[in-house]
Parts: structure tokens; C-alpha cells; sequence
């Protein structure tokens, strides 16, 4: 099994994420690896660390999750692996609830929530994002 912990989905991904129900709930579970120290793409300095970095982003997103009906469902460290095997573990894991796959969408290409995600890209190294349904 190859694992690959990326920042954006790639076409295909999006491409798929749009097919079939795009109306029902979804919760979004997200496997989050952070980097050492926050790394801004517009190259401003900072003392913080990837994980203080995506914080920003974590306090700022509950509004914008709010804003499309979802609500954050779980957050928490990843304190070890009970069974299989991987090579690096992921430092936490985050669930969202989100009414549909459209609201999600709605989100994600709000300037405003763009603006608050400069926060997650400076903290986060990579990770993976598991669309589930009940």
C-alpha cells in the first residue's frame, strides 16, 4: 500500500469528489501530518511551528464550516498506531461533517476561507482526506 500525504487534491480527485450524490452528508476525515516550522508562501517570516500554524487555520475554519451547514465532529492528537503498519504516523486527526459534497465545494472556493487556509498550507507537511457516508 502506498501512502502519499498531499495539500490539494489532484484532478482526478476533484473530478471524482464531484460524480454521483453530491447532495447527500458527508463526514471528511482528515489525517493530518504537520511540518516542523510554518513555511508561508508569500515568504514572510514566523517563529511558529507547522502544528501552531495550522491552529490559526483550525480556530478560523470553524466559521467557515458553520457558514456551509457542517460542523467539526472530532478533533484530536494521534497518540500511536493500535494495529497494522505504517512507516511515519500521522500528529492528529480532525472529522467534518458537511450537509453535501456541494457545500463542501462552497466552502473550499470562498476567498474568505482561501484567505484562512494560508494558515494550513504554512503548517501542514501533507494529508489525506477520507470521504465517508453513513
Amino acid at each position: 500500500m502506498q501512502v502519499e500525504n498531499r495539500l490539494t487534491p489532484s484532478e482526478e480527485q476533484m473530478k471524482g469528489f464531484m460524480e454521483g450524490d453530491t447532495d447527500t452528508p458527508i463526514h471528511m476525515v482528515n489525517l493530518l501530518k504537520f511540518k516542523e516550522k510554518a513555511e508561508y508562501e508569500d515568504g514572510r517570516e514566523t517563529s511558529l511551528s507547522g502544528q501552531e500554524a495550522y491552529a490559526i487555520y483550525g480556530a478560523e475554519v470553524q466559521a467557515h464550516i458553520a457558514k456551509v451547514g457542517g460542523k467539526a465532529v472530532f478533533s484530536g492528537k494521534v497518540s500511536r498506531l493500535m494495529l497494522g503498519e505504517v512507516e511515519d504516523l500521522w500528529d492528529s486527526v480532525a472529522i467534518v461533517m458537511y450537509p453535501s459534497k456541494k457545500a463542501m465545494l462552497q466552502m473550499v472556493t470562498d476567498p474568505a476561507y482561501q484567505e484562512s487556509a494560508k494558515h494550513r498550507s504554512a503548517g501542514l507537511a501533507g494529508q489525506l482526506n477520507i470521504e465517508t457516508k453513513v
